[in-house]
């Protein structure tokens, strides 16, 4: 037969007992707040409700980057295919197109993030976008 004890050998079983569910709501409620006080006071520069909105703008510049890179080397494999056709020059224009993109793609990059500064400026760089 089984034993009537309960789990703690107090001899209830469990059934019909409630715990204290204020003091447990209570201490969680304390140790949340302490956590987030503590976590405050690590992160001062991270202003509240704004995280989210900072990763979205960096995956966006991110994809942005990338892709103007990305269209870089395709219009210049492109283009080098194109003159390899007309001009049958094998592998020669598509390598050149590939060199010449890839160039154009970096520039495009350096550019977009503020770090060359843009045709016609007379040098002076962008200033970045907050």
């Amino acid at each position: 037969m089984a034993d009537k004890n309960g789990p703690d050998g107090t001899g209830e079983t469990g059934r019909g007992r409630q715990p204290d569910a204020t003091i447990r709501d209570d201490e969680l409620e304390r140790r949340r707040h302490s956590l987030e006080a503590s976590l405050a006071t690590r992160r001062p520069d991270r202003p509240e409700g704004k995280g989210e909105a900072n990763a979205a703008t960096g995956y966006g510049q991110a994809l942005k980057l990338s892709s103007e890179f990305i269209a870089g080397v395709v219009v210049g494999v492109g283009l080098g295919w194109i003159i390899d056709r007309l001009a049958g020059t094998a592998p020669f224009g598509l390598i050149v197109g590939l060199l010449l993109g890839f160039g154009a793609g970096v520039l495009n990059v350096l550019r977009s993030s503020g770090q060359v500064a843009q045709f016609g400026q007379d040098g002076k760089p962008r200033e970045p976008k907050q």
